[in-house]
Protein backbone atom coordinates (compact mmCIF):
# COMPACT_ATOMS: atom_id res chain seq x y z
CA UNK A 1 0.00 0.00 0.00
CA UNK A 2 1.34 3.43 -0.89
CA UNK A 3 0.51 6.81 0.62
CA UNK A 4 -1.90 7.68 -2.18
CA UNK A 5 -3.99 4.51 -2.27
CA UNK A 6 -5.49 2.07 0.27
CA UNK A 7 -4.89 -0.78 -2.18
CA UNK A 8 -1.81 -2.98 -2.54
CA UNK A 9 0.24 -5.16 -4.88
CA UNK A 10 2.30 -7.81 -3.10
CA UNK A 11 4.52 -10.68 -4.22
CA UNK A 12 4.99 -13.49 -1.72
CA UNK A 13 3.63 -11.34 1.07
CA UNK A 14 5.81 -8.24 0.55
CA UNK A 15 5.26 -5.06 -1.49
CA UNK A 16 5.95 -5.72 -5.15
CA UNK A 17 8.89 -3.95 -6.74
CA UNK A 18 9.38 -2.95 -10.36
CA UNK A 19 11.80 -5.87 -10.69
CA UNK A 20 9.04 -8.23 -9.49
CA UNK A 21 6.46 -6.89 -11.90
CA UNK A 22 8.48 -6.30 -15.07
CA UNK A 23 8.71 -10.00 -16.07
CA UNK A 24 4.96 -10.37 -15.54
CA UNK A 25 4.18 -7.75 -18.18
CA UNK A 26 4.60 -10.41 -20.86
CA UNK A 27 3.69 -13.50 -18.83
CA UNK A 28 0.80 -15.68 -19.91
CA UNK A 29 1.63 -18.90 -18.05
CA UNK A 30 -0.21 -18.24 -14.81
CA UNK A 31 -3.59 -18.71 -13.18
CA UNK A 32 -5.63 -16.74 -10.68
CA UNK A 33 -8.72 -16.41 -8.57
CA UNK A 34 -10.79 -13.26 -8.14
CA UNK A 35 -12.52 -12.47 -4.85
CA UNK A 36 -14.95 -9.87 -3.55
CA UNK A 37 -14.01 -9.11 0.05
CA UNK A 38 -16.74 -7.84 2.33
CA UNK A 39 -16.13 -6.82 5.95
CA UNK A 40 -12.63 -8.28 5.58
CA UNK A 41 -14.04 -11.72 4.75
CA UNK A 42 -14.93 -13.76 1.66
CA UNK A 43 -17.54 -16.25 0.56
CA UNK A 44 -16.43 -19.66 -0.68
CA UNK A 45 -12.88 -19.44 0.65
CA UNK A 46 -12.55 -23.22 0.35
CA UNK A 47 -13.44 -23.02 -3.35
CA UNK A 48 -10.84 -20.32 -4.02
CA UNK A 49 -8.14 -22.32 -2.24
CA UNK A 50 -9.06 -25.50 -4.10
CA UNK A 51 -8.98 -23.62 -7.41
CA UNK A 52 -5.46 -22.32 -6.77
CA UNK A 53 -4.27 -25.69 -5.51
CA UNK A 54 -5.59 -27.80 -8.39
CA UNK A 55 -4.56 -25.38 -11.12
CA UNK A 56 -1.04 -25.09 -9.71
CA UNK A 57 -0.72 -28.86 -9.56
CA UNK A 58 -1.72 -29.09 -13.23
CA UNK A 59 0.34 -26.17 -14.55
CA UNK A 60 3.41 -26.34 -12.30
CA UNK A 61 3.37 -29.83 -10.81
CA UNK A 62 3.23 -28.40 -7.29
CA UNK A 63 1.05 -26.05 -5.26
CA UNK A 64 1.48 -23.54 -2.47
CA UNK A 65 0.12 -24.81 0.88
CA UNK A 66 -3.31 -23.48 1.78
CA UNK A 67 -2.02 -22.09 5.07
CA UNK A 68 0.62 -20.05 3.22
CA UNK A 69 -1.93 -18.69 0.75
CA UNK A 70 -4.26 -17.73 3.59
CA UNK A 71 -1.42 -16.00 5.43
CA UNK A 72 -0.59 -13.92 2.36
CA UNK A 73 -4.23 -13.02 1.86
CA UNK A 74 -4.40 -11.82 5.46
CA UNK A 75 -1.30 -9.71 4.91
CA UNK A 76 -2.87 -8.14 1.83
CA UNK A 77 -6.10 -7.35 3.66
CA UNK A 78 -4.58 -6.18 6.93
CA UNK A 79 -4.47 -2.43 6.29
CA UNK A 80 -6.95 -2.10 3.43
CA UNK A 81 -10.64 -1.17 3.31
CA UNK A 82 -13.16 -3.64 4.72
CA UNK A 83 -14.75 -4.02 1.27
CA UNK A 84 -12.57 -4.50 -1.80
CA UNK A 85 -11.76 -6.64 -4.83
CA UNK A 86 -8.80 -9.02 -4.58
CA UNK A 87 -6.98 -11.04 -7.22
CA UNK A 88 -4.52 -13.78 -6.29
CA UNK A 89 -2.32 -14.89 -9.22
CA UNK A 90 0.03 -17.87 -9.09
CA UNK A 91 2.92 -17.92 -11.56
CA UNK A 92 6.34 -19.47 -12.07
CA UNK A 93 9.32 -17.13 -11.56
CA UNK A 94 11.10 -19.21 -14.20
CA UNK A 95 8.80 -17.62 -16.77
CA UNK A 96 7.17 -19.14 -19.82
CA UNK A 97 8.56 -20.59 -23.06
CA UNK A 98 11.06 -22.52 -20.97
CA UNK A 99 11.35 -25.95 -19.40
CA UNK A 100 13.03 -24.44 -16.35
CA UNK A 101 11.47 -25.24 -12.99
CA UNK A 102 10.77 -23.03 -9.99
CA UNK A 103 8.53 -22.91 -6.96
CA UNK A 104 5.32 -21.01 -7.71
CA UNK A 105 5.05 -17.40 -6.54
CA UNK A 106 1.91 -15.57 -5.46
CA UNK A 107 0.96 -12.08 -6.63
CA UNK A 108 -1.88 -10.47 -4.68
CA UNK A 109 -3.43 -7.17 -5.66
CA UNK A 110 -6.45 -5.31 -4.34
CA UNK A 111 -8.72 -2.64 -5.75
CA UNK A 112 -12.14 -1.06 -5.29
CA UNK A 113 -15.06 -3.35 -4.48
CA UNK A 114 -17.39 -4.17 -7.37
CA UNK A 115 -20.89 -5.58 -7.76
CA UNK A 116 -20.82 -5.83 -11.55
CA UNK A 117 -23.14 -4.21 -14.11
CA UNK A 118 -26.82 -3.68 -13.35
CA UNK A 119 -28.02 -5.34 -16.57
CA UNK A 120 -29.99 -6.64 -18.28
CA UNK A 121 -27.42 -7.64 -20.88
CA UNK A 122 -27.57 -8.63 -24.52
CA UNK A 123 -25.05 -11.32 -25.51
CA UNK A 124 -23.75 -12.20 -28.94
CA UNK A 125 -23.49 -15.96 -29.54
CA UNK A 126 -20.02 -16.71 -30.92
CA UNK A 127 -18.13 -19.89 -31.72
CA UNK A 128 -15.18 -20.25 -29.31
CA UNK A 129 -13.49 -22.94 -27.21
CA UNK A 130 -11.11 -21.80 -24.48
CA UNK A 131 -7.84 -23.70 -24.03
CA UNK A 132 -7.92 -25.62 -20.73
CA UNK A 133 -11.35 -24.16 -19.93
CA UNK A 134 -11.39 -25.66 -16.41
CA UNK A 135 -8.45 -23.42 -15.41
CA UNK A 136 -8.83 -19.70 -14.73
CA UNK A 137 -5.64 -18.80 -16.55
CA UNK A 138 -4.28 -15.54 -17.89
CA UNK A 139 -3.16 -14.73 -21.42
CA UNK A 140 -6.51 -15.06 -23.22
CA UNK A 141 -6.62 -12.31 -25.87
CA UNK A 142 -9.51 -14.02 -27.67
CA UNK A 143 -11.89 -13.10 -24.86
CA UNK A 144 -11.15 -9.38 -25.17
CA UNK A 145 -11.34 -9.54 -28.96
CA UNK A 146 -14.69 -11.32 -28.87
CA UNK A 147 -16.04 -8.90 -26.26
CA UNK A 148 -15.06 -5.91 -28.39
CA UNK A 149 -16.50 -7.51 -31.49
CA UNK A 150 -19.79 -8.13 -29.68
CA UNK A 151 -19.96 -4.52 -28.49
CA UNK A 152 -19.23 -3.28 -31.99
CA UNK A 153 -22.21 -5.33 -33.18
CA UNK A 154 -24.52 -3.75 -30.61
CA UNK A 155 -24.29 -6.31 -27.80
CA UNK A 156 -22.98 -5.93 -24.26
CA UNK A 157 -20.82 -9.07 -24.25
CA UNK A 158 -20.38 -12.48 -25.86
CA UNK A 159 -21.50 -16.00 -24.97
CA UNK A 160 -19.54 -18.96 -26.33
CA UNK A 161 -20.76 -21.91 -28.38
CA UNK A 162 -18.58 -25.03 -28.49
CA UNK A 163 -17.87 -27.27 -31.48
CA UNK A 164 -21.13 -29.14 -30.86
CA UNK A 165 -23.16 -25.94 -30.86
CA UNK A 166 -23.72 -25.91 -27.09
CA UNK A 167 -23.46 -22.84 -24.88
CA UNK A 168 -20.54 -23.13 -22.46
CA UNK A 169 -19.78 -19.80 -20.79
CA UNK A 170 -19.31 -16.12 -21.58
CA UNK A 171 -16.12 -14.02 -21.73
CA UNK A 172 -15.63 -13.56 -17.97
CA UNK A 173 -18.90 -15.13 -16.84
CA UNK A 174 -20.62 -18.40 -16.17
CA UNK A 175 -24.04 -18.85 -17.76
CA UNK A 176 -27.15 -20.12 -15.98
CA UNK A 177 -30.60 -20.72 -17.43
CA UNK A 178 -34.07 -21.14 -15.93
CA UNK A 179 -36.86 -23.42 -17.14
CA UNK A 180 -39.40 -22.06 -14.67
CA UNK A 181 -38.75 -24.68 -12.00
CA UNK A 182 -35.07 -25.68 -12.13
CA UNK A 183 -31.72 -24.01 -12.71
CA UNK A 184 -30.04 -25.28 -15.88
CA UNK A 185 -26.24 -25.34 -16.00
CA UNK A 186 -24.58 -25.77 -19.43
CA UNK A 187 -23.07 -29.14 -20.27
CA UNK A 188 -19.84 -28.19 -22.08
CA UNK A 189 -16.20 -27.48 -21.37
CA UNK A 190 -16.13 -24.49 -19.03
CA UNK A 191 -14.64 -22.95 -15.91
CA UNK A 192 -16.58 -23.87 -12.79
CA UNK A 193 -16.62 -20.47 -11.16
CA UNK A 194 -16.41 -20.08 -7.40
CA UNK A 195 -19.68 -18.13 -7.42
CA UNK A 196 -21.25 -20.95 -9.43
CA UNK A 197 -20.00 -23.44 -6.82
CA UNK A 198 -21.39 -21.34 -3.98
CA UNK A 199 -24.78 -20.98 -5.66
CA UNK A 200 -24.98 -24.70 -6.48
CA UNK A 201 -24.41 -25.86 -2.93
CA UNK A 202 -26.74 -23.27 -1.45
CA UNK A 203 -29.48 -24.12 -3.95
CA UNK A 204 -29.11 -27.75 -2.82
CA UNK A 205 -29.67 -26.62 0.76
CA UNK A 206 -32.72 -24.64 -0.32
CA UNK A 207 -34.12 -27.68 -2.13
CA UNK A 208 -34.12 -25.98 -5.55
CA UNK A 209 -33.87 -28.24 -8.58
CA UNK A 210 -30.73 -28.11 -10.71
CA UNK A 211 -29.83 -29.90 -13.92
CA UNK A 212 -26.74 -29.93 -16.13
CA UNK A 213 -27.93 -30.06 -19.73
CA UNK A 214 -26.83 -29.19 -23.24
CA UNK A 215 -28.29 -25.78 -24.12
CA UNK A 216 -28.21 -24.72 -27.76
CA UNK A 217 -29.49 -21.60 -29.55
CA UNK A 218 -32.53 -23.61 -30.61
CA UNK A 219 -33.44 -24.17 -26.96
CA UNK A 220 -33.50 -20.47 -26.05
CA UNK A 221 -37.11 -19.69 -27.07
CA UNK A 222 -38.36 -22.33 -24.62
CA UNK A 223 -36.44 -20.99 -21.61
CA UNK A 224 -37.88 -18.83 -18.83
CA UNK A 225 -34.76 -16.76 -18.17
CA UNK A 226 -30.97 -16.52 -18.26
CA UNK A 227 -28.22 -14.83 -16.27
CA UNK A 228 -24.48 -14.44 -16.15
CA UNK A 229 -22.49 -14.69 -12.91
CA UNK A 230 -18.91 -14.27 -11.76
CA UNK A 231 -16.93 -13.12 -8.72
CA UNK A 232 -18.69 -9.75 -8.86
CA UNK A 233 -22.24 -11.07 -8.60
CA UNK A 234 -24.37 -14.23 -8.47
CA UNK A 235 -26.59 -12.96 -11.24
CA UNK A 236 -27.05 -10.29 -13.90
CA UNK A 237 -30.12 -10.73 -16.06
CA UNK A 238 -29.67 -11.53 -19.77
CA UNK A 239 -32.55 -10.27 -21.91
CA UNK A 240 -31.23 -11.38 -25.30
CA UNK A 241 -28.80 -13.89 -26.75
CA UNK A 242 -28.22 -13.40 -30.45
CA UNK A 243 -31.61 -12.54 -31.92
CA UNK A 244 -33.62 -14.37 -29.23
CA UNK A 245 -35.35 -12.30 -26.54
CA UNK A 246 -35.49 -13.88 -23.07
CA UNK A 247 -37.97 -13.23 -20.23
CA UNK A 248 -36.83 -11.01 -17.36
CA UNK A 249 -37.41 -13.74 -14.71
CA UNK A 250 -37.00 -11.54 -11.59
CA UNK A 251 -37.82 -14.48 -9.30
CA UNK A 252 -34.92 -16.45 -10.82
CA UNK A 253 -32.55 -13.55 -10.24
CA UNK A 254 -33.77 -13.13 -6.66
CA UNK A 255 -33.32 -16.85 -6.02
CA UNK A 256 -29.67 -16.79 -7.15
CA UNK A 257 -28.90 -13.73 -5.01
CA UNK A 258 -30.63 -15.31 -2.01
CA UNK A 259 -28.63 -18.51 -2.44
CA UNK A 260 -25.37 -16.59 -2.70
CA UNK A 261 -26.22 -14.48 0.35
CA UNK A 262 -26.77 -17.63 2.40
CA UNK A 263 -23.08 -18.54 2.01
CA UNK A 264 -21.26 -17.41 5.18
CA UNK A 265 -18.42 -14.91 5.03
CA UNK A 266 -15.11 -16.41 6.19
CA UNK A 267 -11.86 -14.76 7.24
CA UNK A 268 -8.73 -16.04 5.43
Amino acid sequence: MNQDSPYIVQVNGRPATAADLAPLAFAGHAHFTAVQVREGRVRGLDLHLERLRSASAELFGRALPDDLVRSRLRTALRDGPADLSLTATVYSPAGEFTAADADPALLVRTGPASSGPAGPLALAAVRHDRFQPHIKHVGEPAKTRLLRGAVADGFDDAAFLDAEGRFSEATIWNLAFWDGASVLWPRAGLLTGTTLGIVQRQLDRLGVGQRTVAVTPGDLPGLAGAVVMNSWTPGVAVHRIGAVELPAAPSFLELLHRAYGAEPLTAP
